[in-house]
């Protein structure tokens, strides 16, 4: 018998971006992230368009219109960052890096190299993957078997790209399964 599944797009939530702060290292991205949503801002973690990529491949997605806020808040926080780039219409668009897979009773959601599969009816975690980031092993040890919403989060952890991503992945797949 043949496994059917379907890929579902995250849909675009009511976000106004319209800017990206660019950062030599994934490090200073992801604290920027963090911080930014700390401090109540609607930001998101992007992959910039080829055209505006600098350092690293990682961005900040924020509203122009807050822009002053995240500067004022991004130098309290002493983070580096090398620019911040406008978007307007003849740019392509930021990537999205979050995918879901749906396999009968199963989930699975991923985001940049990471997966996390998950039953949808049980909640429970039955499979992390991806990456190469050497904390990969202790975040599938420490996640796989609990319920999704019993798990501990990634964020609090990992500190490398692949805990970020499944961390992204863990709340879409939160969300997916009726947890938040």
């Amino acid at each position: 018998m043949k496994l059917l599944h379907k890929i579902i797009r995250k849909r675009k939530e009511a976000f106004e971006g319209g800017a990206l702060v660019l950062f030599e290292t994934t490090h200073e991205a992801m604290k920027a992230d963090r911080v930014l949503r700390d401090a109540g801002m609607q930001v998101r973690l992007v992959a910039p368009p080829m055209t505006l990529r600098q350092g690293c491949d990682l961005a900040v997605e924020f509203n122009l219109l807050e822009r002053l806020l995240l500067e004022r808040t991004i130098e309290r926080s002493n983070i580096d960052y090398i620019a911040i780039r406008e978007l307007d219409e003849t740019m392509p668009k930021p990537i999205s890096m979050v995918d879901i897979t749906e396999f009968g009773a199963f989930v699975m959601v991923r985001a940049g190299n990471m997966k996390i599969t998950a039953h949808r009816h049980s909640g429970t975690i039955v499979n992390i993957s991806g990456g190469g980031c050497p904390d990969v092993p202790f975040l599938y040890h420490e996640m796989v078997g609990k319920h999704i919403a019993e798990a501990p989060l990634p964020r609090d952890l990992g500190y490398t790209l692949c805990a970020l991503m499944l961390d992204r992945a863990c709340e879409e797949c939160r969300n997916m399964i009726g947890v938040n």
